[in-house]
Order: structure tokens, then C-alpha cells, then sequence
């Protein structure tokens, strides 16, 4: 499993998602190694999105990982979308 980090936008972010919400997103970082429904972003070198729900999205980056053979995720942010995907 990844090591993660979280910056304090991304902290914001989860604060302001639902109890609902929150758990929703939880639950897909534990399936995140196996269910990578990740892309890059289109001008935005070395950062990725992951849906976690129907309209819901984070974003994160790579760093420098604490523990050998383990990536190290940075969440960047995280929310709900208006429109759905």
C-alpha cells in the first residue's frame, strides 16, 4: 500500500465533502493499487486524477517515497463535480 501525504488544500477539501462522501473516498484509496481509474491531466506534468465516485475526483502527484518499493501519494485535491462523468 502507498504512503500518502496530505497538502492543506486537500484537507480543506475533504472537511467541506459529507460524512458520506468521506467514507466513499476512503474506501476507494484502499482499492486505489487495484482499481486505478487514475489519467494524467493534460498540462499538468506529473499530476493525476482518480474518480472515486460517479462525480467525485482527487487529484495527487508522486513524491519521494519513505519506504523502499512503495510509491508515496501526495492528495492534492478532492471534491464533487456538478456535472458527473
Amino acid at each position: 500500500m502507498p504512503t500518502y501525504a496530505w497538502l492543506a488544500r486537500f484537507r480543506a477539501d475533504f472537511e467541506r465533502l459529507t460524512p458520506t462522501q468521506q467514507a466513499a473516498f476512503l474506501v476507494a484509496v484502499e482499492q486505489f493499487v487495484e482499481d486505478l481509474r487514475v489519467k494524467g491531466i493534460q498540462g499538468a506534468t506529473g499530476i493525476f486524477e482518480m474518480t472515486w465516485a460517479p462525480n467525485g475526483k482527487a487529484t495527487f502527484e508522486y513524491g519521494a517515497s519513505g519506504t523502499e518499493g512503495q510509491p508515496h501519494v501526495i492528495w492534492r485535491r478532492v471534491g464533487q463535480s456538478a456535472g458527473g462523468s
